[in-house]
């Protein structure tokens, strides 16, 4: 495995594999890497002659500088298991890099980035497309691999690709959770283990809701997760949307979709670390 840090080392050796025919692969992570990252890792190993896995904390995706400052970065960790994982290429740049100028580009995909994270991390998806496309551009993958966790991102994401005509296809992987229950986040290495005993009721919630739901409305069931979870000590939920899993747009009725999802964001703990999470309820891939 080799660690790249510039983008023309990275298109140097892609170009070669490239010319050979070869299939790319491309994992984009912020680092702090865990199981869920290693999953969409092997995946691409799996189904690819070449993987990349970018490793770059994206500062134009950050709304909250503290948020940014406090992220975790373990460059040295999280190489060493990618290349136990079978990572072709580690692409590790610094801002400077990857923005050697300001980047003034704007994305707009309403209604899908206008719900849910939109509105309460202004710029978020904005830097998302911004920092992904470049890498889009820099690999120029075959397939690119996202965790499921990040719901409204790959539809945003989704929406860029079709946006810019980008050759690539979106693989989307499911969540990986601890064996409690709770999603596998980089952020959750924020948390003390009390604080992860108690972020584990989100997960708990959801999952009690889906049956829940068999037999009760849109509304009760929001109801019954936000209430579980605000009647928990250290716990405070930002919002709780049941969607449309395609347009990510609210639903008011089991009926009105074929795929519906629901999507969560929770306060957890002293600090408090903001915790993501979501859940299916009916259809979907």
């Amino acid at each position: 495995m080799k660690v790249f840090n510039t983008q023309k080392e990275l298109e140097a050796a892609l170009d070669t594999a490239r010319a050979e025919g070869k299939k790319i692969g491309l994992v984009p992570t912020m680092g702090a890497l865990h199981a869920g990252h290693a999953s969409l890792v092997k995946r691409a190993v799996a189904e690819n002659d070449i993987t990349v896995v970018s490793v770059f904390v994206n500062p134009t995706q950050f709304n909250d500088k503290n948020d940014l400052k406090n992220y975790p970065r373990t460059l040295d960790a999280d190489c060493k298991l990618l290349e136990s994982l079978g990572a072709t290429y580690v692409f590790a740049p610094t801002v400077e890099e990857v923005y050697p100028e300001p980047d003034t580009r704007t994305f707009s995909y309403p209604p899908i980035d206008t719900v849910m994270e939109g509105p309460r991390r202004p710029g978020h998806f904005n830097g998302v497309c911004q920092i992904v496309s470049k890498l889009f551009y820099m690999v120029r993958p075959d397939h690119a691999y996202f965790g499921e966790k990040d719901f409204q991102q790959i539809a945003v994401i989704r929406a860029m690709v079709k946006d810019l005509k980008i050759p690539v296809e979106i693989r989307p992987c499911p969540i990986v959770r601890e064996e409690s229950g709770l999603a596998l986040s980089s952020r959750n290495a924020l948390l003390s283990e009390s604080e992860k005993r108690i972020a584990v009721c989100i997960s708990q919630a959801l999952k009690t809701s889906v049956e829940f739901a068999k037999s009760h409305s849109v509304k009760e069931t929001h109801d019954l997760v936000c209430g579980a979870l605000n009647a928990t000590n250290g716990l405070e939920v930002e919002y709780f949307e049941i969607v449309n899993g395609i347009t990510l747009q609210p639903v008011t009725s089991w009926d009105e979709a074929e795929y519906i999802v629901g999507c969560i964001t929770v306060y957890c703990g002293a600090r408090p670390v903001r915790l993501i999470d979501n859940i299916k309820y009916k259809g979907g891939e």
